[in-house]
């Protein structure tokens, strides 16, 4: 993965990884466990995965949502070995938050930061009022480059 501004020597087509691109004049995103924007390569073939919530393997939810984040970031990775494919793959996430508050962003950074180390794909929060499920508090769906 490479982090700047890309161009064309820095933006490998003929590579299957992704480009990390945070330009110095915006905000740095990375302290929030973001990057500004991802560049796939041209050919790579991609999956999107559903959004996954915090159930466990019998479908019970926490009714915690630091909880519910762990949870739902291991189902993910479970997705994504179902895939084949490993976290640094990872382009976009989309997050949803049941009543989202500033006190939540620091389990959300967390448990990315944990699920994605340095690589770290552009990700959207979506504040939203409830999810599918009544109890359910958090969602995160991606969209993956696969080699």
């Amino acid at each position: 993965m490479t982090t700047g501004i890309p161009n064309a020597t820095t933006a490998n087509e003929g590579d299957l990884k992704l480009t990390i691109v945070n330009p110095k004049n915006l905000y740095d995103p990375t302290p929030n466990g973001y990057s500004t924007a991802v560049i796939v390569p041209r050919g790579a073939r991609l999956a999107y995965i559903s959004g996954q919530g915090g159930q466990d393997s019998t479908g019970a939810l926490s009714p915690d949502f630091a909880v519910q984040v762990k949870q739902a970031y291991a189902n993910l990775r479970s997705a994504l070995d179902g895939l084949g494919a490993r976290p640094d793959q990872v382009a976009k996430l989309t997050i949803f938050v049941v009543d989202h508050d500033m006190s939540k962003l620091e389990v959300l950074t967390r448990n990315v930061k944990d699920m994605f180390g340095d690589a770290l794909p552009a990700q959207t929060l979506v504040p939203v009022p409830k999810l599918a499920i009544d109890p359910m508090l958090f969602e995160v769906e991606a969209v993956v480059m696969l080699e």
